[in-house]
């Protein structure tokens, strides 16, 4: 479907090899490619509706150093949504307290009424997009009664609470930055890792390279702030099966049917 590639780190780190392997895979996942790195609350957005491997833009980019202590990046193979700019990923909201939020997710939502509300407020036609715009309104929501910004913990303890909603019967691989923390989740095995060395984290859906990568647990998110892990959420169970019907409605969905 997509792949993920994600860095958390206290020290700005060079990605240039990893990004370069991670952007091989392209071959299998023609449908864009896009990154995103951060600068405080800021977001330098990078994205291109065309196969990371035929990207002249690409290609020069990767010949400068990229040194960055937190990003995201992605490639896409798309099952829902045309291969426009529009659906490519990651994709950036701000709050109503003016938070920046970007998100990359692999995978397909089958099931889940509570995003069927923004399809028409959505720029693209992805799932991953309506993903985004329900964990905004969930916040928005949660500070409005509050009657200011929640807090590290309150974020934490509300995107737990997103994941376990959204996760029955849908592929939910997500990275999400909120400008301070880094979630990760998955609930596909063997789709998402992980390596850490000191206070540096990277997230790929492959290992990249000879480091001891491990696979990000199952059914949980996962969260980073500056390279170390912070967060543990809940273990709901919700494993995503890939069934024979699934890959009927992606594949309709898909050509339009």
């Amino acid at each position: 479907m997509c792949e993920l590639f994600g860095v958390t780190s206290a020290e700005k780190i060079e990605c240039n090899d990893l990004l370069r392997e991670f952007f091989s895979h392209g071959t299998e996942h023609p449908h864009g490619w896009g990154m995103a790195f951060f600068y405080g609350n800021a977001v330098s957005l990078e994205k291109q509706p065309e196969a990371s491997y035929k990207s002249d833009y690409l290609k020069q980019r990767l010949r400068v150093p990229i040194r960055e202590d937190k990003m995201i990046a992605h490639i896409r193979l798309a099952t829902k949504g045309t291969v426009d700019y529009e659906n490519s990923h990651p994709f950036v909201m701000r709050d109503n307290y003016d938070r920046t939020w970007t998100l990359a997710h692999n995978g397909t939502i089958f099931e889940c009424d509570a995003l069927n509300e923004f399809v028409h407020l959505q720029q693209g036609q992805t799932d991953s997009e309506r993903i985004l715009f329900y964990i905004i309104s969930k916040i928005n929501e949660a500070q409005e009664e509050k009657g200011k910004a929640l807090s590290a913990e309150e974020r934490l303890s509300l995107m737990d609470e997103i994941v376990v909603e959204i996760t029955p019967e849908n592929k939910v691989n997500l990275l999400i930055f909120d400008g301070e923390i880094l979630y990760v989740h998955t609930n596909c095995e063997g789709s998402l890792h992980r390596y850490s060395k000191g206070k540096t984290a990277v997230i790929s859906t492959q290992p990249l390279d000879d480091s001891p990568w491990e696979k990000v647990p199952m059914n949980t998110l996962v969260a980073y702030q500056n390279g170390e892990q912070i967060f543990t959420g809940t273990d709901h169970g919700n494993t995503y099966i890939e069934t024979p019907e699934k890959m009927r409605l992606l594949f309709m969905d898909f050509s339009g049917l």
